[in-house]
C-alpha cells in the first residue's frame, strides 16, 4: 500500500463525514478528524513499538497493562468520572481480561507465542472497554427513566440491590446486542478483521477462521464479565440518578 496516497483517501473520507454530520445537527465539530489523527499516530508509534514488544513476553505483558489503564480511564471517562466509576471500571475490564486470556493461554488453543497474545488481549480489551462504557450508559438511563418504579419498591422494604436488579441484567443485554449481532452474521454480513489479518499473514484459511472464532468466544465471554461485575458495583446505588429534566433544571438553577 502506498503510504501517501493511503493517508490522502483516509483524510478524504473522514473530513467529507465530518461535514456530513455537521450539515445534518450532529454537532461533532471535529471529533472525527481528530480521532482519526490520534489513530494515525497511535498506531505510527505501535508499529515502532510491536518491533521491539514482540520480542519478549514480558514486553508483551507490559504493553497489555498499558492498554488495559488506557481502556479503563477511557471507560471511566465516557461514563462519568468519579473515585466509584473508576473502580468499577478497573474491576470490570481487568476482571474480564484477566480470566478471559488466562483461559486461553492456559488451554494452549492459539498457542502461547507473544503475537496471539498481543493481538487477542488488546482485541479483547477494546472491545470490553465499549461494552463496560455502554452497558453503565444503559445502567443510568434505566434507573432515571424507572425511578419511580424503583422507589415504589424501596417504600416497600426492598433493598436497592434488589430494587433495581432487573435493571442491571438488561444493561448488560442491551450493550451486548452489537457484539451478539455483529457475531451471528460473521463471514456474511461483517467480514472479520482478525480473520482476514490472519490470511494476511499466511495462515492456513481453517487456522484463520479458528482464530476468528476464538477471538468472537472471548469477546462475547469478556464483555459477559464485564457487564456482570460493573452493574454489580453501581446497580445497586443509595442515591437514584435524576431524570435527565430535573437534572437540567437543578444545573440551571445552580
Amino acid at each position: 500500500m502506498d503510504p501517501w496516497l493511503t493517508l490522502a483517501v483516509v483524510a478524504g473520507m473522514v473530513l467529507a463525514g465530518t461535514l456530513l454530520l455537521n450539515a445534518i445537527g450532529a454537532k461533532v465539530k471535529a471529533e472525527p478528524l481528530t480521532a482519526i489523527a490520534r489513530a494515525g499516530l497511535q498506531l505510527a508509534a505501535l508499529v515502532l513499538i510491536l518491533k521491539l514488544v514482540f520480542t519478549s513476553i514480558w514486553l508483551v505483558l507490559v504493553w497489555l497493562g498499558v492498554m488495559l489503564v488506557v481502556a479503563i480511564l477511557t471507560s471511566a471517562k465516557r461514563i462519568g468520572w468519579s473515585m466509584p466509576v473508576l473502580k468499577a471500571a478497573a474491576a470490570a475490564i481487568a476482571t474480564s481480561a484477566v480470566i478471559t486470556v488466562g483461559i486461553i493461554s492456559a488451554s494452549g488453543i492459539t498457542g502461547r507465542d507473544t503475537q496471539h497474545l498481543l493481538a487477542i488481549g488488546g482485541i479483547l480489551i477494546g472491545n470490553v472497554m465499549s461494552i463496560t462504557s455502554v452497558t453503565a450508559k444503559r445502567l443510568r438511563e434505566h434507573l432515571q427513566e424507572s425511578r419511580d418504579e424503583i422507589e415504589g419498591m424501596l417504600a416497600l422494604g426492598a433493598t436497592p440491590r434488589r430494587a433495581a436488579a432487573r435493571f442491571r441484567g438488561l444493561s448488560v443485554s442491551h450493550a451486548l446486542i452489537p457484539t451478539i449481532d455483529s457475531t451471528s452474521t460473521t463471514g456474511l454480513v461483517t467480514l472479520p478483521g482478525a480473520f482476514v489479518g490472519a490470511l494476511f499473514a499466511g495462515s492456513d484459511p481453517l487456522d484463520a477462521g479458528l482464530f476468528q472464532l476464538v477471538v468472537l468466544g472471548s469477546i462475547l465471554f469478556g464483555g459477559a464479565i464485564a457487564g456482570t461485575v460493573l452493574t454489580q458495583l453501581l446497580g445497586a446505588p443509595k442515591v437514584l440518578p435524576q431524570p435527565p429534566r430535573e437534572a437540567e433544571e437543578q444545573a440551571v438553577e445552580g
